[in-house]
């Protein structure tokens, strides 16, 4: 089976953040915290979303943005995002592969991947498409789980994760100068070491209606996850890699990656 047919194979939909969903504060934090990120770089800019789930973001997004382009490999997903923003002039949302993007060359001032990196066939290919549509001096944002965080848990359809280290080569590769930085350091909760032992041992449950479950039992209460995430509620500070120290010590990763100039 070629990587593009394994990608549309693959039920995303059961490992993807839905509204509706439950999600305790630091999962709602995080969510905020990268389209936030995001939100500061798309100020009258064509935008696009690569893997963009349910579309929770793009909202915020296309706020700031004068057009924004969203797609994900999964139709339901798709569908989701769809109803949602139904009648907004600025958004479209399309299925999409990762690997084919079905834009022009130089069509985009910013590409985004969140939480998405890990489940590509091919990474160097796309980071070959997203400079590919992307015009000079435009910005790739890339949010990703760092896998050598300690509390670290892989999701099932995963192919593979980049350290921090790996990335950088393989951006570098591909033509783009990237500054890295990280937030939500590990402060040593005993919830954490109890889940990364649950990882370790095979009981992490598959899916996100599964995890939610676990979350109960772990954190009580769930906030239930918006159509749209707005900016309203807490979200974290990005810091810059040289000032962070330790990465180990940090949940997640952003890579802001930008094309040179022609």
């Amino acid at each position: 089976m070629s990587a593009s047919r394994a990608l549309m194979a693959a039920d995303f939909a059961s490992v993807t953040e839905q509204p509706r969903q439950g999600a305790t504060r630091m999962q709602m934090s995080m969510l905020r915290t990268r389209y936030g990120w995001a939100a500061e770089h798309a100020g009258g800019k064509d935008l696009l979303e690569v893997a963009c789930g349910a579309g929770l973001g793009l909202g915020w997004l296309a706020k700031r943005a004068r057009c924004v382009e969203a797609g994900d490999i999964d139709e339901e997903n798709c569908r989701i995002a769809r109803e949602t923003y139904r009648g907004a002039a600025n958004i479209r949302v399309e299925r999409m592969d990762a690997l084919e993007l079905p834009f022009e060359d130089g069509s985009f001032d910013v590409a985004l991947l969140f939480e998405a990196l890990y489940y590509l066939p091919d990474v160097p290919r796309f980071l070959a498409e997203a400079g590919r549509v992307l015009r000079p001096e435009g910005r790739l944002l890339i949010a990703t789980v760092n896998s050598e965080w300690s509390g670290f848990h892989p999701s099932p359809l995963h192919t593979r994760y980049w350290t921090a280290a790996e990335l950088l080569e393989a951006l570098a590769q591909a033509g783009f100068t990237t500054q890295i930085s990280a937030a939500f350091p590990d402060r040593g909760d005993l919830r954490n070491r109890l889940k990364a032992v649950a990882s370790h041992c095979g009981w992490m449950p598959q899916t996100m209606r599964g995890k939610a479950v676990l979350k109960r039992i772990f954190y009580g209460r769930l906030e239930r996850i918006p159509s749209r995430v707005e900016a309203a509620g807490a979200w974290e500070r990005i810091i810059p890699a040289e000032d962070a120290g330790d990465l180990a010590r940090y949940r997640s990763l952003y890579f802001e990656a930008w094309k040179a100039a022609q």
